[in-house]
């Protein structure tokens, strides 16, 4: 008698949940809530980043993108490139200054950063909001101007003894 109560049991709660309907208006999500009154979130790309977010953002994709070059560069070498010769002849070329700064960015802003995380890490009472604000202007800044710098800069080769 307990088997029979329980597979009823388990019809009725099947039956209801597989036959309610999910939604019984054609109407979209943004329309059933303009007629309720109530606000809808903007898109994520209407919506203004603070300056610490997107220095936040900054440092984890630059950390991504300074992981999948190192993986390259090993990469090429294990394929039995030479991987300084590569460089050089890129940074030789005509968009050399281009392709410099695309790699000193990252390598300078992700140093900045970790050196303000670990100032944080240290002394977290230096981490207040205005000064959060501040330094990732500073991180954003320094490094941009550290890698303009760096890309202009032409290193002479080292004569053969």
């Amino acid at each position: 008698a307990n088997d029979w109560w329980s597979r009823e049991m388990l019809g009725r709660v099947v039956q209801r949940v597989s036959v309610r309907p999910l939604s019984t208006t054609a109407e979209s999500y943004t329309e059933r809530m303009k007629a309720k009154g109530r606000p809808v979130s903007p898109h994520v790309t209407q919506y203004a980043f603070p300056i610490v977010a997107v220095s936040s953002i900054t440092q984890r994709v630059t950390g991504c993108l300074l992981t999948v070059g190192l993986g390259g560069m090993a990469a090429v070498s294990l394929a039995g490139g030479d991987v300084g010769a590569l460089a050089s002849a890129v940074g030789a070329s005509s968009f050399g200054p281009l392709a410099k700064f695309f790699v000193s960015f990252p390598l300078t802003f992700h140093f900045a950063g970790a050196a303000r995380h670990a100032i944080w890490d240290k002394m977290p009472e230096t981490l207040e909001n205005k000064k959060a604000e501040q330094s990732s202007w500073a991180v954003i800044g320094g490094a941009t101007l550290a890698s303009l710098g760096l890309a202009a800069v032409s290193f002479p080769k080292k004569p053969d003894n």
